[in-house]
């Protein structure tokens, strides 16, 4: 029988797990350890780049030393059953850019990735087919900006008691039985499992490492029937096509809207009682201080991907959703930008501001679906000024040279980043 290529066998994967809810899938770890899925693992991860992990191992070495040598080692390990991962290289940054609480990262091996690639790559059909419509984060086709249109939506037609949900640490006190047992649910592999296990043990005995390339798979495993009680909840107070209920969640990021029309608010009571109870079975803490219920129609707003969302009416007298970047997204943002000024000090004008503009690029094309304009003409303001003084510095002057250079040369000759226009968006 002729082997089935890699993307074929995917969408056999997806096609059976959506067909039959309750099979369970066997003999996977074959295609695990294929060259085919090997390589292509480690084709994903080298786009992602990142740093080396506790062997020191970069990229640039691996190529050096031969791309297929490395690759047959790891299938060799593979179809032996002597793979062991390596610990993971923690890493701790700041959160939201700032300098006292740190968020610590788990970084793999490289060949740890790859591995970690080629099990997410043959896993990620069967679980995607059981997934629900409110979790976007990490998945194939979705992405926040869907999440941002679904909530706006749900504000529009109602929805206006807000749960803002902070889970405590989430990536850090996923247990392993507990996921574990949600994977066999569809996997009857004892090879994959224990594949799997190895992975998880690698970064400790409870939690699953943000930086790991399976992580995002593995924590929305982990809350899917979280989505599942919500889409129960959907459906139970649904009239007709209106829905009372709706939420979005991306990883461990959760927003509930709630329509605020029901008699004594006892339904917002019963949805997040509920959810209590789904976390409580997941040993998943909810930290108090910042989860906590909102009235939009009081004038209060809540945070959910980088936007705070608050509902306006218009001069006309039509209701409205803002959606502003949150002021510590754009802190970091200039932080990181003065970093990189900072750094680059000595150097031509040019190669800095061939750093800067892939930055904020990616910044400025995440928050323009928002009412970023007010906050964008700062960012482009406090942008020049750096690039000014930057070449003002170089000269051995004092000022921003504004008689020297016109704002229009700063952008056409000097190509610094320019398109702050917003692009609003609706529907999801």
């Amino acid at each position: 029988m002729a082997s089935i290529s890699l993307q074929d066998l995917k969408r056999r994967l997806y096609s059976k797990a959506k067909a039959d809810k309750d099979w369970r899938f066997w003999g996977l770890y074959v295609h695990v350890a294929k060259p085919e899925t090997l390589r292509a693992a480690y084709d994903l991860a080298k786009r992602n780049n990142g740093a080396p992990g506790i062997d020191g191992v970069t990229f640039e070495a691996i190529e050096a030393a031969g791309v297929e040598a490395f690759l047959g080692q790891l299938q060799d390990e593979l179809v032996t059953r002597t793979y062991r991962p390596l610990r993971n290289r923690r890493v701790e940054i700041p959160k939201d850019g700032g300098t006292k609480a740190v968020r610590v990262l788990g970084v793999p091996a490289i060949r740890d990735r790859v591995v970690q690639g080629a099990l997410k790559l043959i896993l990620e059909p069967i679980f995607e087919a059981g997934f629900h419509d409110g979790s976007y984060g990490y998945r194939p086709t979705r992405k926040a900006h869907d999440a941002v249109a679904r909530v706006t939506m749900a504000i529009l037609e109602g929805k206006t008691q807000a749960i803002d949900l902070d889970l405590a640490a989430y990536f850090d006190s996923v247990r392993h039985d507990l996921l574990l047992g949600k994977v066999a649910r569809r996997i009857q592999d004892n090879e994959i499992l224990h594949l799997l296990k190895l992975m998880l043990t690698a970064s400790g005995k409870r939690g699953v490492p943000q930086g790991g390339v399976i992580s995002p798979l593995l924590s929305n495993i982990y809350l899917t029937e979280v989505d599942a009680m919500l889409e129960r909840a959907k459906e139970v107070t649904r009239n007709g096509r209106f829905t009372y209920v709706e939420y979005a969640r991306y990883a461990d990021d959760l927003v509930i809207l709630v329509n605020g029309q029901w008699r004594d608010g006892w339904l917002l009571r019963a949805v997040d009682q509920r959810l209590r109870e789904e976390f409580a079975k997941l040993d998943v803490r909810l930290n108090e201080t910042k989860s906590r219920v909102v009235d939009l129609t009081q004038g209060e707003a809540f945070g959910f991907l980088g936007f705070t969302f608050r509902r306006l009416r218009s001069p006309r007298g039509r209701w409205w959703v803002q959606k502003l970047p949150v002021m510590k997204q754009r802190t970091a943002l200039l932080r990181k930008l003065g970093e990189v000024f900072w750094r680059w000090r000595s150097q031509p004008v040019k190669q800095v501001i061939a750093v800067i503009n892939p930055i904020l690029r990616g910044w400025v094309n995440y928050f323009r679906v928002g009412n970023a304009a007010r906050c964008f003409g700062f960012v482009k303001e406090w942008v020049e000024r750096k690039v000014r003084r930057h070449m003002m510095r170089a000269r051995g002057r004092q000022g921003f040279g504004w008689k020297r250079w016109s704002t229009a040369w700063i952008y056409r000759v000097l190509g610094v980043f320019h398109d702050y226009r917003v692009q609003y968006q609706v529907r999801a």
